[in-house]
């Protein structure tokens, strides 16, 4: 009898069907009713122009989506330690598997955080010391900078049994690595006392130069004046030693003053307390400047800047303390840990030298683990996030990425690129927001959104592979393949600005010399010490206005209007319009809807639920009081202009009843780089990086100055925004401003009247100049790797 093999092919598992991801009907911030299926296990890139509603489908829709999930899965104990967060709007969302989101928020920029800190590799370093450092000082604390050595000894109550209790004598000690004198932080604060006061007067005859601090105030001067440590009428620089020494330092002390129960502090506490406790970004203007004429950062004397103490200084592996350890190149402390080579630590340098080599692999390896990580760049903060997955074991989770390629030279996109496929490869689902064209090109699967931006875009205009990209007539497909041209004739440059022996980080006494009244671009692989040598060596006296990449600060009241300053000439006109108080037309103010406070939403808090927000049923969600509303500048009210848009209010107030030239030239400068269609009122909360970008560039462009530095300005730009970009900076120039652009995109290279290219490598084999020239020079030279790629770029 034969036996009978059945040759069919077995019925596919139900559970190989779940190969999509299945959105439908997202209407998350400007999405309308967006429906996609994403391939999971292939590498999808969402394109589209900036503001088009990329980041509301991928971070505010899928990846919370699946977060929020996750967090439910927990206990309703352990979700009330957790951020809670709100289901995206969308009627279907299935397909999804745990979203690890890799996104571009800058790093905390707590002192006290360093790249090996943030990265796990100081763990690992302070075992390896505590194992084989000599001589031998302790457990692994005694090499943390962020742990201060304690000792304490007295008596602890012990309960026995039937009541008794016995007192025993008890002393703890714990060994720290931190400095005792600046307290792990590297540097110590020295206050310019010169700055406080003016020591030729007296108290009396208003000797303090501290803004805000008045003769007339309680809580400031009078304290000082009527507390009887020191005379009012007599100049400071006649004080005697006692009274110096209280005018200055004196602890906190009770005193009456006309009456009133005040607290008398030393001048230099009061003004640390002030001042300097609280975030610089957070400080007015005014008093942020005085900060930084009277507050002088040095390293410490006591460690030199390694914030570590003396101790952990001293302990040794073959000549190297911890300290030299986190100072290295982490590409040469990867050759020295390789070469330690002992067997019984043999675990701890395997994965120490896997997290290493991780840094060098993402084109991290000229970073060293002592940098601080709130100095990191986003794309650098981006590629550190991405350290910790690059080994992981993990298959069939969704890996996101925001703009990945941000701050890499085109030399090293390629690498980006082979990482993001590498983890494709491994069975997961890569989603990317992208706009480069080398990254977009090794998609398996594009989805473009737009076709505009703001309320003019949240629509799929594509969906397919990259050839259909090419031939769907999208605005990203007709931008695709451009590729800018060298200019005929490149601008003469007015003037120099003299850099010489510039040695700020990496650089190696570069003498540079960089042309004014052109377009002047600095562009070199990444860590080749271009900010360095822009922001650290230029001299402030040049009237230098810098746009870094720095996040715009704002919550949710804050909005377009609010940041750059548009609202205070709007309220003044609808004031003046109808003889009431400006304060009437803030909705932070005192025209605020009573019952939301301004907000327009109520806000319900449900504990470990996502809190609710609900429209203000007084005010409909328009912010102000009703009667605030009955007042009216050329026929709208304050709520009404608010939700204009950019483009409207520019006719708006550029004529009739409504003109207002202080508000129109505010208004010119938003149109001028690109955000005509922002809604004046729009939360700053929703604005996507590239718009924030671009706000920030609106704003600076008022200030006074000759010389603009721009730190990356294409990040977060579509192709066709990189167009608009030129066309404003080719206007700065011509209107007599020097342009000083650091940057990696060929096309702004390709614009460009004069190129500054450092190199040739990262780190310490960076930091020289490898050419100055017109960009055709460097064409027709390709001697260095930023020369090859724009020759390739230009198709010469």
């Amino acid at each position: 009898m034969t036996t009978r093999t059945d040759t069919r092919s077995p019925a596919p598992h139900a559970a190989d069907s779940h190969d999509l991801i299945r959105l439908h009907g997202a209407r998350v911030n400007n999405l309308k009713d967006v429906s996609v299926e994403i391939p999971k296990r292939r590498l999808t890139v969402f394109t589209g122009v900036s503001g088009s509603g990329k980041s509301s489908l991928v971070f505010s829709t899928i990846a919370a989506e699946s977060q929020r999930m996750i967090n439910e899965t927990y206990s309703t104990f352990v979700q009330g330690f957790m951020p809670t967060l709100a289901r995206p709007e969308v009627d279907v969302l299935e397909g999804l598997t745990t979203a690890i989101i890799v996104d571009q928020q800058r790093m905390g920029a707590d002192p006290r955080s360093t790249v090996g800190t943030a990265t796990d590799a100081n763990a690992m370093l302070r075992i390896l010391f505590s194992r084989l450092g000599q001589p031998h000082i302790g457990s692994p604390s005694a090499f943390a900078f962020n742990v201060a050595s304690v000792r304490a000894s007295g008596a602890i109550t012990v309960e026995r049994g039937a009541g008794k209790t016995k007192a025993v004598k008890q002393t703890f000690t714990r060994t720290g690595g931190m400095c005792p004198r600046c307290e792990g932080r590297g540097t110590v604060s020295d206050i310019d006392l010169t700055q406080l006061y003016d020591d030729s007067k007296s108290l009396a005859e208003g000797a303090f130069t501290i803004p805000g601090w008045k003769s007339d105030s309680f809580w400031t001067v009078r304290v000082y004046a009527e507390s009887g440590f020191v005379d009012p009428n007599k100049p400071i620089r006649k004080y005697t030693k006692k009274e110096l020494r209280d005018f200055l330092y004196g602890e906190p002390t009770k005193v009456k003053v006309d009456g009133v129960n005040l607290t008398y502090e030393g001048l230099i506490p009061k003004v640390q307390k002030s001042f300097l406790s609280k975030d610089p970004d957070a400080l007015q203007p005014h008093i942020r400047a005085f900060v930084d004429r009277a507050v002088t950062f040095t390293a410490c004397p006591e460690c030199g800047g390694t914030r570590l103490s003396e101790a952990a200084r001293s302990s040794r592996i073959g000549g190297i303390n911890i300290a030299d350890a986190c100072a290295m190149q982490i590409s040469d402390l990867a050759e020295w840990v390789r070469g330690l080579g002992e067997p019984s630590v043999a675990p701890l340098l395997a994965a120490l030298l896997h997290t290493l080599d991780s840094f060098v692999e993402i084109g991290l390896g000229y970073l060293s683990l002592e940098r601080p990580s709130g100095t990191l760049s986003g794309g650098e903060a981006q590629r550190v996030k991405m350290i910790r997955h690059l080994g992981s074991a993990l298959t069939d989770v969704t890996y996101v990425f925001d703009e990945p390629t941000i701050g890499l030279h085109p030399h090293d996109i390629q690498r980006m690129n082979d990482l993001l496929l590498r983890l494709r490869d491994k069975g997961n689902t890569v989603l990317v927001v992208e706009h480069k064209p080398e990254t977009i090109a090794i998609a398996d699967h594009v989805v473009d959104l737009g076709p505009g931006a703001g309320t003019a875009g949240g629509t799929v205009c594509f969906e397919g592979t990259v050839e259909g990209l090419r031939a769907g007539g999208t605005i990203t497909g007709r931008h695709f393949d451009d590729r800018a041209s060298l200019k005929p004739t490149v601008r003469t440059p007015t003037g120099k600005l003299e850099i010489r022996g510039a040695t700020s980080h990496n650089l190696q006494g570069v003498d540079v010399d960089i042309p004014l009244g052109v377009l002047c671009l600095v562009t070199g692989v990444a860590g080749s010490g271009k900010s360095s040598l822009i922001h650290g060596s230029v001299p402030a006296s040049a009237g230098v206005v810098s746009i870094d990449q720095s996040a715009v600060r704002g919550s949710r009241r804050s909005n377009p209007a609010t940041y750059t300053g548009l609202l205070d000439p709007i309220r003044k006109a609808f004031a003046k319009a109808n003889g009431v108080k400006p304060a009437l037309f803030s909705a932070n103010s005192e025209g605020a809807c009573p019952d939301c406070n301004g907000a327009g939403v109520i806000y319900t808090d449900l504990a470990m639920m996502a809190g609710v927000a609900t429209t203000c049923e007084e005010c409909e969600g328009k912010r102000f009081q009703a009667s605030v509303l009955d007042h009216h500048l050329g026929g709208r009210d304050i709520s009404e202009v608010l939700a204009m848009s950019v483009t409207e209010a520019e006719e708006f107030f550029g004529g009739g009843e409504a003109r207002t030239p202080a508000a129109h030239a505010i208004l010119d400068r938003l149109a001028d780089v690109g955000l005509g269609y922002l809604s004046l009122g729009q939360p700053l909360t929703t604005l996507s990086g590239g718009e924030r970008q671009r706000l920030k560039l609106a704003t600076h462009m008022a200030e006074k100055g000759g010389v603009y530095v721009l730190d990356e300005p294409t990040t977060g730009l579509h192709l066709a925004d990189v167009e608009q970009l030129l066309g404003l900076l080719d206007r700065l120039v011509d209107s007599g401003k020097s342009v000083i652009v650091i940057e990696h995109h060929q096309a702004v290279m390709a614009h460009a009247d004069w190129i500054v290219d450092l190199g040739p490598g990262a780190g310490h084999d960076g930091g020289r100049i490898v050419f100055e020239g017109t960009p055709s020079d460097l064409v027709a030279a390709r001697s260095t790797l930023t020369g090859e790629h724009l020759a390739a770029y230009v198709g010469t």
